[in-house]
């Protein structure tokens, strides 16, 4: 295990794409975080952390799974506006970011900045948001052939949405 993963996170989940790491503070999640493959699981050193492990293992297996978990206030008052409204997409459908900005009176790049700095991914969907004519970006990442967007095509491939661009090139196939 990378020696700053045993500091940093509460617990690592295995994951078909690589990991998830969870971090908690004060009874709650502060944080869920895409890691590549070489992260080992790691047990959860918390009860909010082992909660957070268990429903994250449960939606890998069942993407249905609805999460509820205890997460600490984060983001501004705008990005909290966008994940909810990221958050009443249903599973299996996407979002273009421009759908999304017009529903809540934004524009489509601020749309993107506040789905990249969403600490809750998973919990929060923001992979079901993409671009008009494409995958879009993801988690502050738009490399193509990239880990982050290879995470983004998993997830979509996951939860059943279809046939799309997110498909194309995936590297967890």
């Amino acid at each position: 295990m990378n020696n700053q993963a045993e500091t940093i996170f509460s617990a690592i989940v295995a994951a078909p794409f690589g990991a998830v790491g969870i971090r908690t503070e004060a009874a709650r999640v502060r944080e869920l975080v895409y890691l590549p493959p070489h992260f080992d699981e790691k047990d959860a050193l918390d009860p909010v952390a082992e909660l957070a492990a268990q429903q994250v293992a449960h939606y890998l297996i069942d993407p249905d799974f609805r999460f509820s978990l205890p997460l600490l206030d984060a983001g501004s008052v705008f990005q909290r506006k966008v994940w909810d409204a990221i958050s009443s997409i249903p599973r299996g459908t996407v979002r273009t970011y421009g759908q999304v900005a017009k529903h809540i009176g934004s524009a489509p790049r601020a749309v993107g900045q506040a789905c990249g700095a969403n600490w809750f991914p998973i919990i929060i969907p923001c992979h079901r948001v993409t671009a008009a004519g494409g995958l879009g970006g993801f988690s502050h990442h738009d490399d193509g052939n990239g880990f982050h967007l290879g995470v983004k095509r998993w997830l979509l491939a996951h939860e059943g949405a279809g046939k799309g661009p997110w498909q194309q090139q995936s590297i967890f196939n």
